[in-house]
């Protein structure tokens, strides 16, 4: 804030007031009272946890995922094809598109304050005297006539010790925010389409693996039906065969209708109808591949990167500036009114020579008492920044602690994944030597069915596990701040 000012002698401001107002307001347009914004410090230690990231953390030259196209991570083209279609037709993306040209007016209005308005007007004024206050002898009553044409400048403020100014930071502030919030909703809307693809893709998975086990099942029951019509097996053994047939028809019912919620979830994320002959071919967990070797980097790297983070950081500049318009309330306004133009008692000589008029009207208005409502404002404004300042930790706290579960859920599923195939083909050799050892009559059905249901427990966590892990790399590439690009 400048210190001493150079200002026009009195006999300019008496001979050019209007000049004079506008040099002063340049002057002194400078002038600002925002405190300095100094970023927090990150609330979070300088490393991922140790066991989040098995690879080295320091920086990396590889392009961090925000960097990323999203289609350069979800590279299935049935994904690409649903997630194109949320970003076209979603209402909340959308919601979010017009909130952004919300704050964008907003800011312009702001902005406009910072100049001044110039309006043109017109006007004729009819006045009748009436014959009792006539200082023509003899007394008559009288009919007058004015016309007027003119420009003027209605009561516009220089922003002398930067209230306005600040209050447009605050606007700008608001709007990057509501970008970074759009942004935000984008990536997050990306994130749970995919999941939602992945779940009714498990969901179906599970559904054509209780189909092949229902048909199994009743393969074995017809076989064990005739061996039991010759002798050969126990009713117990139809009775324990019907079972698992039945078990296997109350899975199917289930999966089928998981599937059709599936669908109706995707649907609405979506925001249009789902084309079903692109998700009939799509769904093969195993033919499904994402970006998996994601450079991670430093937290101070990745999490300054996420647009929440970004969105909470505007919220906070957003506080900060409305402290200096707090602050630039204790101070005078001045404000300018003038006009020039024409008056005349005839229309036809309106713009004649010797018509013109002009007003030029400077007010000043200092504040003396006011009850402290403007220490209360400031007050205000500084709790809603010390609460913006808590919502930002609080936002970094969040993002580092969403970042390190995913990590470590990344570390680890890898390794249940593998464990959990081979557990599938070890409980189907126990499946295939337990049927054998039945059919030579070496051991009952009972062995039979126990084999079967491990084995079929263990296909469907497979499928599960499988699951997990792809939905583990969508939460990765959301909580690192994935493009949207």
């Amino acid at each position: 804030m400048s210190e001493s000012l150079s200002l026009p002698s009195r006999n300019t401001v008496m001979t050019r007031p209007l000049l004079a107002a506008l040099a002063a307001a340049t002057l002194l347009s400078g002038c600002s009272l925002v405190p300095d914004y100094l970023r927090p410090d990150l609330p979070v230690p300088a490393l991922w946890p140790a066991g989040a990231d098995p690879a080295p953390q320091a920086k990396t030259d590889k392009p961090l995922l925000g960097d990323m196209a999203w289609k350069e991570f979800f590279t299935d083209a049935s994904l690409q094809h649903l997630i194109e279609q949320a970003l076209e037709n979603n209402r909340d993306l959308r919601v979010a598109a017009l909130n952004i040209e919300v704050a964008r007016a907003t800011y312009r209005v702001s902005e406009s304050d910072l100049f001044p308005h110039l309006d043109a007007g017109a006007s004729e004024t009819i006045q009748r005297n009436p014959r009792s206050i006539s200082s023509s002898v003899p007394k008559t009553a009288s009919t007058t006539r004015r016309f007027n044409a003119n420009l003027g400048i209605t009561s516009f403020e220089l922003d002398l010790f930067g209230r306005l100014s600040s209050l447009e930071e605050q606007s700008l502030e608001k709007y990057l925010a509501t970008e970074e919030a759009r942004t935000s909703t984008r990536i997050a809307l990306i994130a749970e389409v995919a999941n939602a693809a992945l779940t009714l893709f498990g969901d179906r998975a599970l559904l054509n693996l209780t189909n092949e086990t229902l048909g199994s099942r009743q393969a074995s029951l017809e076989l064990i039906e005739r061996s039991f019509q010759q002798g050969v097996s126990s009713q117990l053994d139809v009775a324990q065969a019907r079972t698992a047939v039945e078990t296997a028809r109350v899975n199917r019912s289930r999966y089928q209708r998981q599937v059709e919620q599936d669908k109706n979830a995707l649907t609405l994320l979506v925001g249009a109808p789902i084309d079903e002959t692109k998700l009939a071919t799509a769904g093969d967990l195993g033919g499904i591949h994402f970006v998996e070797d994601l450079p991670t980097g430093l937290p101070s790297e990745v999490l300054l990167r996420r647009p929440d983070i970004a969105q909470a950081e505007h919220a906070l500049k957003a506080a900060n500036a409305n402290i200096g318009a707090a602050r630039a309330a204790f101070f005078p306004t001045l404000s300018l009114t003038g006009s020039f133009g024409t008056t005349s008692t005839t229309l036809d000589t309106l713009f004649a020579a010797g018509t013109g008029a002009w007003a030029f009207a400077p007010q000043i208005t200092m504040p003396i008492f006011d009850a402290g409502k403007n220490f209360a404002n400031l007050d205000s404004a500084k709790a809603s920044r010390d609460i913006a300042i808590a919502q930002y930790e609080k936002s970094i706290q969040t993002a580092f602690s969403e970042v390190s579960n995913a990590l470590t859920a990344k570390s680890t599923l890898s390794e249940q994944m593998k464990s959990q195939s081979d557990l599938v083909a070890a409980t189907r050799d126990s499946y295939r030597l337990s049927r054998a050892r039945y059919e030579r009559g070496i051991d009952n059905y009972l062995s039979v069915l126990d084999s079967q249901r491990s084995l079929y427990g263990a296909e469907q966590d497979l499928i599960s596990v499988q699951v997990s892990r792809l939905s583990n790399l969508v939460t990765l590439y959301k909580v690192l701040g994935g493009g949207v690009s």
